[in-house]
């Protein structure tokens, strides 16, 4: 993306630190005006460093959780700086506790943040890019990138309403790909292994020389350049990126068929058919990607 100038418009989700701030930095520095997101007004150092690189960037606070904050970022891109062609869904919050031992409170806040947060920025933002796409008669250059993570991926034990919330947004991320693709739209998720403050206990401190292979920075390039038109052929695709690698993640297979024999059902032919398959089968063997702990 270096070197690419681009008049485009960006919303950027919790942009005051960490990957929000690298993706804002980024897609300011490939030519788009952008406005950042944080629910406090700690983004407003990365609004003057996009200033002081000759960018455009405007601040707006708030909870992506929040109705009023989704309409405000919208509101913010159409009338300060003319339109709207990207959004970035980064913002997010940890409350991690065994599912057994987790509160209401914890399950709400994280799929809140995370999964509605998603929702509300989208929702808004696919009905402004349908009503210009109807207007001018065809499609619009329109891209979201929302953040998974690998916790969908293998279930992470200790993060029940973070797996949830991530599941979810990679359902999201293809309903919307399938819904809004005929107005312009394409929209992906990727997957981050970043050192942020939000990952400080689970990756630690960062090498004291050489690259850091958790460094944010090596997330950026992906988001600006799913963000751009040369993506327009990526849609509803989920990626895991760290370290300089990217992974294009294979949608779920069937891995076996059951027919029954009868006209119903019965315990005994599930036990002989469905049960007998998982005979001497490895337990911890699930639904979960684990080998893509292993990406190097």
């Amino acid at each position: 993306m270096e070197g690419e100038r681009e008049p485009r418009v960006a919303i950027v989700t919790g942009a005051g630190a960490g990957l929000g701030r690298a993706e804002a930095l980024a897609l300011a520095r490939s030519g788009a005006a952008v406005v950042l997101n944080d629910v406090t007004d700690a983004a407003k150092t990365v609004v003057d460093e996009i200033e002081a690189e000759g960018g455009q960037a405007l601040l707006v606070t708030g909870d992506v959780g929040e109705r009023a904050t989704a309409d405000a970022l919208v509101e913010a891109a159409v009338e300060h700086f003319g339109g709207l062609h990207v959004v970035v869904n980064n913002a997010g919050v940890l409350r991690d506790r065994m599912i057994f031992s987790m509160s209401d409170e914890e399950w709400d806040t994280v799929i809140r943040v995370h999964l509605r947060g998603h929702f509300l920025l989208s929702r808004n933002a696919t009905a402004y890019w349908r009503t210009r796409s109807k207007a001018s008669g065809g499609p619009v250059p329109a891209r979201i990138v929302n953040t998974a993570s690998e916790a969908f991926l293998v279930g992470s034990a200790g993060q029940p309403n973070y797996a949830a919330a991530k599941a979810g947004i990679v359902g999201l991320t293809v309903a919307t790909a399938r819904g809004a693709a005929r107005y312009g739209v394409r929209a992906n998720a990727i997957c981050p292994r970043a050192r942020t403050a939000m990952t400080a206990e689970v990756f630690g401190d960062a090498p004291a020389e050489g690259v850091d292979p958790l460094s944010v920075e090596h997330v950026a390039p992906l988001v600006a350049y799913l963000a751009s038109e040369r993506a327009d052929r990526i849609n509803g695709q989920v990626f895991v990126v760290h370290g300089g690698m990217v992974a294009l993640l294979r949608p779920p297979a069937v891995e076996r068929r059951f027919d029954t024999n009868g006209p119903l059902w019965t315990a005994d032919e599930l036990d002989s058919t469905v049960g007998a398959h998982f005979a001497g089968r490895d337990p911890e063997t699930m639904f979960a990607a684990t080998e893509i702990l292993e990406l190097p």
